[in-house]
C-alpha cells in the first residue's frame, strides 16, 4: 500500500536513491498481489460480517450471552437488536419440550450459512496472503525499510510534525521518491503486526472447534463472548484504517496510486 508515497523496487533487495528516476520506482508482484489479493479478502470479510451481526447484533461480555440476557452493546442495524419488539417473547421455564425463545422480525437474515462459510474462506485466504507478504518482506527487507518505524519516527518532535502536515494536507502528490513518513510506518506496523494477528486470535477463540484443543485461546479473551466483541471491535479498527487509507490516496493522486499499485510504476 502507498498512501501517496510510491514504494521503491525492492525485487533485488535494493534501494534506489532518491534522484532515481520515476521510470526504476515500481512495486514489486509480491507487494501488488499481496495488496489486491487483501483488499478482495476484506470486502468479503466485511460483507460476510455485517450479514452475521445482523442476525444478533447484540455483543455480551463473558461465556453466554443470548436473547434473553442483558447486552453490553446493542447496534441497530436489524431490529433483531431488540428482543422486546419481536413478535413473541417467552420465557424458557414455560415450555415442558424443547425451549425457545420468539420469532425475529428479519428472518432472512437468520439464514447466514452462505456469510459464515464466505466469512471463513475471506479468513484464510487473507491470512495466507497476509504470511505471503510477510515472508517476501522480511526475506526482501521491505518490512524493515518501509514498515517498521525507526527511532528518529517515534520521536515526539517527528510525529507530531506529521500529523501537523496531514492536518494541513500537505501531501507529497509529486511521484512518491521520499520512504514512508512516520505515521504511516506506525500504521501499517500497527495493522501488520497488531491487529489482524488480534482478528486472527480472537476469531480462532469463536471456533467451538479450535477451542476444545486450546481452551486457553477462549480464556485469555475472557470468553466466548467476549471474544466476538472484542473480533467487533478490531474489525472496526480496521475499517477507520482502510477509510483513512482510502481518503488519502485519493488526496495524493487517485490515477497515479491505481495505476502503481496495478502496474507497479
Amino acid at each position: 500500500m502507498a498512501n501517496g508515497i510510491a514504494a521503491s523496487s525492492e525485487a533485488s533487495g535494493s534501494v534506489p536513491p532518491a534522484s532515481a528516476p520515476e521510470s526504476t520506482l515500481r512495486h514489486p508482484v509480491w507487494v501488488r498481489f499481496s495488496h489486491w489479493v487483501g483488499a478482495l479478502s476484506f470486502v468479503a470479510l466485511a460483507i460476510s460480517g455485517f450479514m452475521i451481526l445482523m442476525v444478533h447484533p447484540r455483543l455480551y461480555w463473558g461465556d453466554v450471552g443470548n436473547d434473553l440476557t442483558p447486552a453490553l452493546i446493542e447496534l441497530p442495524i436489524s431490529n433483531n437488536h431488540r428482543p422486546e419488539a419481536w413478535e413473541q417473547t417467552v420465557v424458557f421455564s414455560e415450555f415442558d419440550g424443547d425451549p425457545v425463545s420468539a420469532n425475529r422480525t428479519y428472518p432472512i437474515f437468520n439464514l447466514n450459512g452462505f456469510a459464515r462459510s464466505l466469512h471463513f474462506l475471506g479468513a484464510w485466504l487473507l491470512v495466507a496472503t497476509g504470511l505471503i507478504y510477510l515472508a517476501a518482506g522480511i526475506f526482501t527487507g521491505h518490512v524493515r525499510r518501509r514498515v517498521l518505524p525507526r527511532s528518529r519516527d517515534l520521536a515526539p518532535r517527528s510525529l507530531l510534525r506529521d500529523i501537523g502536515s496531514h492536518l494541513r494536507l500537505q501531501l507529497d502528490k509529486d511521484g512518491g521518491t521520499s520512504p514512508y513518513g512516520p505515521l504511516q510506518r506506525v500504521a501499517y506496523a500497527l495493522v501488520l503486526f497488531v491487529l489482524v494477528p488480534f482478528m486472527v486470535l480472537t476469531g480462532l477463540a469463536m471456533s467451538p472447534a479450535v477451542t476444545a484443543a486450546y481452551p486457553f485461546l477462549q480464556e485469555i479473551f475472557g470468553g466466548h463472548q467476549s471474544a466476538r466483541t472484542l473480533h467487533f471491535f478490531g474489525f472496526s479498527a480496521l475499517t477507520l484504517f482502510l477509510l483513512v487509507h482510502l481518503v488519502m490516496v485519493v488526496l495524493t493522486g487517485f490515477g497515479r496510486q491505481m495505476r502503481g499499485m496495478i502496474m507497479g510504476k
